[in-house]
């Protein structure tokens, strides 16, 4: 029902517009999925169930964020959020842009190219236009699989970060090597090489952190475990750079 109803939302209602009144359509559809069985920290809605995705991820009725938006706001508030900190954020998710701007004493800036989500800016990452030693945190959620010059968007990253500061980044990951392939360039193929019709690699966590340290970060891999009452994943990964 869920899947159908947002897919016919999309066909007709301008993105501009959705982004709008999204908070409102969600609060409308939330009212039928109260309950004490889980809770939402970036909301703090508590519901009777998640939305279950096709990819088996669990959607927030209230505010439609996703396990890994959730899961990443615990780490951002047990550990990096405090007042003045400079964030860059590339193409946050809805609910967590929403709740940035809900954040005092935090300059937070949100950068996306595609136009496909919430954003301050459109920064290209391979050519960020910030000064050296900007930002004392920067969060790369889903970024680096859909660029070719991954490399050089890296050395971007490396550059605007400050001394002792953080880079947060996630991808899909796979065993063994990173499997990339340049000639493959349409949408069907990319899909069917690498799970999703605008990624142009998978990668592997040895392959990820070895760029990354080729690049001059000191790499760290976080496991996270599952916790259903939160609604997150099991063994979900989460890479820590840092200069």
């Amino acid at each position: 029902m869920y899947n159908s109803l947002k897919n016919k939302i999309i066909r007709f209602i301008p993105k501009k517009i959705l982004f709008r009144f999204e908070p409102f359509f969600r609060k409308c559809f939330s009212l039928f999925k109260k309950g004490n069985n889980h809770e939402c920290i970036i909301c703090d809605f508590k519901a009777s169930n998640w939305i279950n995705l096709p990819d088996q991820n669990m959607l927030c009725p209230n505010c439609g964020s996703l396990a890994r938006d959730r899961r990443l706001w615990q780490i951002l508030k047990k550990h990096y959020i405090k007042p003045n900190i400079q964030i860059l954020d590339f193409s946050p998710s809805r609910s967590l842009y929403r709740k940035w701007k809900k954040e005092k004493n935090v300059n937070h800036i949100a950068s996306d190219l595609s136009g496909d989500f919430m954003a301050d800016l459109a920064y290209d990452i391979t050519q960020i236009p910030e000064k050296d030693n900007q930002f004392d945190l920067i969060i790369c959620y889903h970024i680096l699989e859909h660029v070719i010059e991954d490399l050089k968007a890296m050395c971007e990253l490396y550059r605007v970060i400050k001394a002792n500061g953080t880079v947060l980044i996630q991808t899909p990951f796979k065993e063994g090597e990173i499997y990339e392939d340049y000639s493959i360039t349409s949408e069907t193929e990319r899909l069917n090489h690498f799970g999703q019709e605008d990624h142009v690699r998978v990668y592997s966590v040895e392959g990820l952190k070895t760029r990354l340290e080729s690049v001059g970060f000191k790499v760290i891999v976080k496991r996270f475990e599952k916790d259903a009452y939160l609604g997150f994943s099991e063994n979900e990964l989460v890479i820590l750079a840092s200069k």
